[in-house]
């Protein structure tokens, strides 16, 4: 049975908006991108959260990062 990933690290959430992870902790620490939670001491980011970003569903106005589709 296949599993849909649910949550990603910081790496595998920087390589799904192709980005390097440097880029993506920048616009985290900006407040451009969701921020992690933690689960069992592991930052994780919620990969639903990471699609409504892509999509613009969840852009914040003030964002500095803006997604052309």
């Amino acid at each position: 049975m296949k599993h849909e990933q649910i949550f990603a690290r910081e790496t595998t959430a920087a390589a799904m908006l192709d980005m390097p992870a440097s880029e993506f902790r920048r616009l985290v620490s900006q407040g451009a991108l969701p921020p992690p939670v933690t689960l069992a001491g592991h930052l994780r980011w919620r990969v639903e959260d990471l699609h409504k970003i892509a999509s613009g569903e969840a852009a914040r106005p003030h964002d500095d990062f803006e997604v052309k589709v």
